[in-house]
């Protein structure tokens, strides 16, 4: 009889166990609160796994990201969040930072940037401090990049950048450019100056200054126009409204 009670006993238990696992595994995911969470990088995704964003401190902070994956990049050293388009590409990025040298003059930055779609930076905002220089800003970019930035374009520039300075070095910016034209070109820029001045700098196509409204660092305010060349063909200063 007791042998049979355990034979019994045993089943009902292994139902029940068996009952609850799949259970569980139909339950859907469920909401969770904290008043505290400490991690080292948290990865947003959508349903389907796509990585939408990623906030991660400077040890755990993602590589590049182009169509869902994940790839590494030397130059990734900061604590803050990444930005992916809805196919799991970058498309932007926050990063902040600071402290003293073994100097002890202080530094610190911050940076926020969108993307051009499989492309580079075309709005940022950046702040940067080292010692007591200042400078902090705004800049529109257009992207003129025939090619898109693919993992094996970011690798072949990590492979170059990595060479020792010298001619060898140089054939090869040289080579990489001339296969993948375009680039940046800044056509706005709104911000302060380690001078203590303020400008408006608006660009042509090319990056070329064209229009220039700064307050200087005693608050006389200027504008200037210029040509293709750079000359200043007018300009509006303090005293002089109707220019010169």
């Amino acid at each position: 009889m007791p042998q049979k009670f355990l034979v019994v006993y045993s089943g009902v238990v292994t139902v029940a166990f068996a009952s609850v696992v799949l259970v569980g595994a139909r339950k859907p995911l469920g909401n969770a609160q904290f008043d505290q969470i400490t991690v080292r990088r948290i990865n947003i995704v959508e349903p389907d796994g796509t990585t939408r964003m990623v906030l991660a401190d400077r040890a755990e902070f993602p590589g590049a990201f182009y169509k869902g994956k994940e790839y590494p990049r030397s130059d990734r050293e900061s604590t803050g969040m990444l930005f992916n388009n809805d196919e799991g590409t970058e498309n932007g990025g926050l990063i902040f930072g600071g402290g003293r040298d073994k100097d002890g003059v202080p530094h610190t930055y911050g940076h926020l940037s969108f993307d051009e779609y499989e492309r580079d930076q075309t709005l940022v905002a950046e702040s940067e401090s080292d010692g007591d220089s200042h400078r902090a800003y705004y800049r529109i970019n257009d992207d003129t990049s025939r090619d898109p930035i693919t993992p094996e374009l970011a690798a072949e520039y990590e492979r170059i950048k990595a060479m020792p300075q010298g001619p060898g070095r140089d054939a090869e910016w040289k080579r990489l450019r001339a296969e993948h034209p375009g680039g940046i070109i800044s056509r706005g820029i709104f911000g302060s100056e380690p001078d203590k001045s303020v400008n408006l700098r608006l660009k042509d196509q090319q990056g070329r200054d064209r229009l220039v409204a700064r307050v200087a660092p005693d608050g006389s305010p200027e504008v200037q126009f210029l040509d293709a060349n750079g000359k200043v063909i007018r300009s509006i200063a303090a005293g002089s409204p109707d220019g010169k």
